[in-house]
């Protein structure tokens, strides 16, 4: 009985997000796809802002301090935001059922804003008044995240796993439009395996909803780093955007700097001075027309190379990020394939020239079908400015020398399919791809790094002059090995000239009892 009453109690829970996806889907009916996400995710963050502010209270309560009650700072030197009364989800609980509920809520996240500097540009404002949303469809919807515990448990990360469930949903819902905010989990956990953010400046010259950041602060808890060891940086273009990633941080208590507005990150760059020491993007592909022809012609961040074209953003965006690399920076982002091997616009000038340079550290070709907004594959680019051997004081790893070599990975083959149209790298595979690397850079935890046909190759710089500066993996790493069965030539082409033969009789006689059934009908 003890075992039933225990799998009784697991099942909801395995599928909590889900359900709660599809009780909120029952606002779809009268609200745009891109501007249902903004409705679902502020209630959700009110409803975790409005539990940690209750639960401090209480403790201050236990603490016999009901006189600091009302008082802002014994809130936020906790990292809880202060809420006044009107902002509170209890509040909003207790007029669910009242026909200016939307307007309730845009008062409360607005309160909040206000009574919280760090949360400053960050909550929707007027959002639900503006929509018009039906009254009693909201108030389902927030009587069923009133069932989330987001403090209960917080090792388990509840509102996190919500939050991130319900933006891989938005982007798969929103197609082409979802990848301005989203990026696969598992291809931003592997540019994060591979780059190692544990100590310094963290950039992200795009950043959507700040997914790039969530997870390089779970790659440093879950290697037992100290989150404080890191800083954050970042800015985006959309403001809905830049207000989700501001959300999606503050929920998870991450401090970051993500400029002071949305803006353009190439008219209007909100961190010019900075040099950090990790980058991780995913930048519009392919984007069209992103300056005018006389526009940042001499613009710094190009200097020592071309202008990048007006037609495609794309070394645009590569040059952007080298400027904004520290001495021994490492920036890992994600472009389409055609970025590998163009020669449009003075690309293969500039490509040629960051050889020269010896930035490109790694080029990693991805089977295609991992992206919610295209099913064409992707590639992920690794460069630095240091590729000379390193050691560090903690003695954890020792770099070879790298300089004028790169690594090549084709990883096309690996990843699996989780519906019809769209594929994950598993846990082993980015495993696969991130020790390959590893190795190559002289890590003595990872052993000797070896060239493995099909899938990795180290070059050096005359072998990729020789392909014309082009750096598609496919054409380095040559074909994978077939395993040898043990059979001898003699007897394996003996035993498949038979098997010719036997097909080649059959064929014939299928040929006769065409022409019969053919005549029977009279045609000869």
């Amino acid at each position: 009985m003890a075992k039933k009453s225990t799998a009784a109690k697991a099942k909801p829970q395995k599928g909590f997000e889900e359900s709660l996806w599809d009780t909120a889907n029952k606002l779809r009916g009268t609200v745009e796809s891109s501007e249902y996400k903004h409705v679902v995710l502020s209630l959700i963050f009110l409803k975790f802002a409005s539990d940690k502010f209750e639960a401090r209270k209480a403790e201050l309560e236990e603490e016999g301090k009901g006189k600091y009650l009302d008082m802002a700072e014994f809130y936020t030197m906790k990292n809880v935001f202060y809420l006044p009364e009107e902002a509170r989800w209890s509040h909003v609980l207790k007029h669910a059922k009242q026909d200016d509920l939307p307007i309730r809520v845009d008062t409360a996240l607005s309160t909040v804003e206000k009574h919280n500097k760090a949360l400053k540009g960050a909550l929707p404002d007027n959002y639900f008044s503006r929509l018009g949303l039906d009254a009693s469809k909201l108030a389902a919807l927030i009587d069923t995240i009133n069932n989330i515990d987001t403090v209960g448990d917080p090792a388990n990360d509840v509102v996190g796993r919500v939050y991130e469930y319900f933006l891989g949903r938005f982007a798969a819902a929103e197609g082409k439009g979802g990848g301005e905010f989203y990026t696969p989990k598992c291809v931003v956990n592997l540019i994060a395996e591979m780059i190692e953010p544990y100590q310094g400046k963290i950039y992200d010259p795009c950043c959507g909803s700040g997914g790039m950041f969530v997870q390089s602060v779970k790659f440093v808890q879950s290697h037992h780093g100290n989150q404080r060891d890191i800083s954050i940086y970042g800015q985006e273009y959309t403001s809905t955007t830049y207000k989700l990633a501001k959300m999606n941080l503050a929920i998870r208590g991450i401090a970051g700097n993500l400029g002071e507005v949305p803006a353009d990150t190439f008219f209007k760059d909100q961190h010019p001075d900075l040099k950090a020491d990790f980058i991780m993007a995913n930048p519009p592909f392919n984007q069209k027309q992103w300056r005018a022809d006389n526009e940042l012609t001499g613009d710094p961040r190009w200097s020592g190379y071309d202008t990048p074209p007006t037609g495609n953003a794309n070394y645009a965006w590569i040059l952007h990020m080298v400027s904004k690399l520290s001495e021994n920076g490492i920036a890992g982002f994600i472009l389409a394939n055609g970025s590998m091997s163009s020669n449009t616009g003075g690309e293969g000038l500039i490509r040629q020239k960051m050889l020269e340079n010896d930035l490109v550290d790694c080029m990693i070709a991805l089977p295609g079908q991992l992206f919610f907004t295209t099913t064409i594959p992707v590639c992920l680019w690794f460069l630095t400015r240091n590729k000379k051997a390193q050691t560090f004081s903690d003695e954890r790893k020792g770099f070879r020398d790298r300089r004028g070599e790169t690594l090549f990975i084709d990883a096309r083959n690996i990843g699996s399919m989780v519906d019809r149209t769209h594929k994950e790298l598993t846990v082993e595979d980015i495993f696969k791809i991130a020790s390959t690397y590893h190795a190559w850079r002289g890590e003595v935890k990872d052993g000797a790094y070896e060239d493995v046909p099909g899938f990795c190759k180290a070059a050096m710089l005359d072998e990729i002059k020789a392909n014309d500066y082009v750096l598609t993996p496919g054409r380095y790493v040559g074909v994978e090995e077939l395993e040898d069965d043990g059979e001898l030539f003699e007897e394996k082409m003996q035993g498949l000239t038979q098997t010719l033969f036997k097909q080649m009789d059959a064929a014939q006689e299928l040929d006769v009892t065409i022409k019969r059934n053919l005549a029977s009908l009279g045609y000869e």
